[in-house]
């Protein structure tokens, strides 16, 4: 990711790079006939191959489905919600179980005084793999106006919350981020679920670490984690 863009996303918030550009087909892209209507993206392949999850005419809309993530700087367990985010639940589990997550790299962390998030997801640990499909916002609707913004619109991604990163609107794929301190962004931005309190005490190690420096910049605010941090396994723990 290019410092020109990490400017950007200061300013606006999280995004995922443009991944590689593949060959030009004729055939439309597939997508599902559920309500979640997962799309295929051609021109931005699947950084490791997985197919289109399941979307039921009816997708789950309720309860939680906890998340096992063993990191190499300690656990980050997860709470998925679905009454938040069905769809994007029925995603990160399909991509969990075939293993899409297993083995790869947080490739962000930031530490601006309005945004201090940790991202992860992209399989290439450039910002810019996904899992060659998107599918539509689930955004949330009961955030607290941000305290730092005056004008009212960006709200409160509070610590500990989970929530997916985009390029635009209903373009959600497998990047992710997690929330170590409140953050002020502009609820476009879908919550599906919670850090667990052992995963804050693993965040809080990581921020510490800071950020590795760059020769255009020695006090970087937005980059590389100094603290390399894989997650080795992503499994649900119980069967949803």
């Amino acid at each position: 990711m290019n410092r020109a863009l990490m400017a950007a996303l200061a300013a606006a918030g999280l995004v995922v790079s443009g991944g590689t550009t593949a060959a030009a087909s004729d055939a439309p892209p597939r997508t599902t006939h559920g309500p979640c209507q997962y799309t295929q993206t051609p021109d931005e392949p699947a950084a490791r191959p997985v197919p289109l999850p399941p979307d039921p005419r009816h997708a789950p809309g309720h309860g939680t489905v906890d998340v096992a993530v063993p990191t190499s700087q300690g656990p980050l367990p997860l709470r998925l919600d679905r009454t938040k985010a069905p769809c994007t639940v029925q995603s990160f589990v399909h991509l969990a179980r075939h293993r899409f997550y297993d083995r790869t790299v947080c490739h962000r962390l930031t530490s601006y005084p309005t945004l201090k998030v940790l991202q992860c997801g992209d399989p290439t640990g450039t910002g810019e793999g996904g899992p060659g499909y998107r599918y539509k916002d689930e955004l949330p609707v009961d955030l607290p106006p941000a305290p730092s913004d005056p004008t009212g619109v960006r709200r409160l991604y509070g610590r500990g919350l989970l929530a997916m990163a985009n390029a635009g609107p209903d373009t959600n794929g497998s990047q992710f981020f997690v929330v170590y301190g409140d953050s002020a962004l502009r609820p476009n931005y879908t919550v599906f679920g919670t850090v667990g309190p052992a995963g804050l005490k693993t965040l809080d190690k990581i921020a510490a670490g800071g950020i590795e420096p760059t020769a255009q910049d020695p006090a970087p605010v937005d980059g590389t984690p100094k603290l390399t941090t894989e997650l080795l396994r992503v499994r649900p723990t119980c069967r949803p």
